[in-house]
């Protein structure tokens, strides 16, 4: 199983994702991480399993949020560009590859 690393943009997306749901409701923002984290362990173990969206680029979504994790299977270990609301500003995330 490859290592998956984030791009700090990707990390501080979901940081303040997880912040912001914890804010709404008391542990909301730990069952996101929770499922975040389930869907990072699912794209370790089959990369190739989510389609591929532009290029070389995958998606996966987040069960239960608005969320999806935008990654590149690279031979080494599997980068993860963005975690990104799925409703807001659209592949602002493109030029990070």
């Amino acid at each position: 199983m490859k290592s998956a690393r984030l791009l700090l943009p990707a990390e501080s997306e979901m940081i303040g994702a997880a912040r912001y749901y914890e804010a709404q409701a008391n542990g909301l923002g730990q069952d996101f991480l929770r499922r975040l984290e389930a869907a990072i362990s699912d794209i370790r173990e089959a990369p190739e399993r989510w389609p591929i969206i532009q290029d070389e680029i995958r998606r996966r979504l987040i069960l239960r949020f608005p969320y999806a994790i935008y990654y590149c299977d690279d031979p080494d270990e599997i980068v993860i560009l963005a975690v990104a609301h799925l409703k807001r500003h659209p592949n602002y995330w493109v030029s990070r590859k």
